[in-house]
């Protein structure tokens, strides 16, 4: 896709998920000591996790979203002084970037489970950290999690430890891997397996906020972060000697 190409997101979450405070919140607080002073949010949506991402970053922060009007929406919250200055919005995927921009994080919230070719894509990403940058996805856990919900917001897969790992080019050396949410993976459990509901609803996700992710984020270290409904990685290009 050209700098100049345009895609209309089709996904719903994006509301749905708007006030899920505190599971930002979570997943933020365990993503910031991995970021370096240059870091590149790609598909960004409509800035929902930036504020949490950049909150106290001293650096560059370049928000890349492929659906004009999201980018637009990130835009807005930039100008009105919601996001840091530091912030620029552009309608862009990593294919757009000028051939000498690289960045010491680049960053997939709950991107690259929408992107048709995963491998792809991280190998794209790879070209674009400097040496000692990292690579940071979180993603949906556990295939067979996969639900009509997924199918409607344009997931092509969920991941394992496995198969996130199996995207990543071997160029770049794994620094954590680990699973979070195991409270949430319960409730995720209860929707796919006896609700059989196609979507939670707006009080499913408020319960799920407020009274969920503070009990996992509490269980997760306890079980050694091995289950959870998300799964977030982290991997390093070597740094240069």
């Amino acid at each position: 896709m050209s700098a100049s190409e345009t895609e209309r997101y089709v996904g719903t979450e994006l509301d749905l998920f708007v006030d899920a405070r505190r599971w930002k919140a979570y997943f933020a607080s365990l993503i910031r000591p991995h970021l370096g002073r240059d870091v590149v949010e790609v598909g960004s949506g409509r800035g929902g996790t930036t504020p949490f991402l950049s909150h106290g970053h001293a650096g560059r922060w370049l928000c890349l979203e492929p659906d004009r009007a999201l980018a637009l929406v990130t835009q807005q919250m930039i100008e009105r002084g919601e996001l840091p200055a530091l912030c620029e919005s552009r309608v862009s995927t990593l294919s757009g970037l000028g051939e000498s921009e690289r960045f010491d994080s680049v960053l997939y919230i709950d991107v690259l489970e929408h992107i048709a070719d995963d491998a792809g894509e991280a190998r794209r990403a790879a070209t674009r950290l400097r040496a000692g940058g990292k690579l940071i996805i979180l993603a949906p856990a556990y295939q067979w999690l996969y639900s009509p919900f997924d199918l409607a917001i344009g997931h092509h897969r969920r991941y394992t430890r496995r198969s996130l790992s199996a995207a990543v080019p071997d160029e770049l050396e794994l620094v954590e891997l680990k699973y979070l949410d195991a409270v949430g993976l319960l409730a995720s459990m209860g929707n796919r397996f006896v609700s059989r509901s196609h979507s939670p609803t707006p009080k499913q996700i408020k319960i799920w906020d407020r009274a969920m992710v503070p009990l996992s984020k509490r269980l997760d270290p306890v079980l050694g972060h091995s289950l959870g409904k998300s799964l977030l990685g982290v991997w390093q290009r070597r740094p240069s000697v």
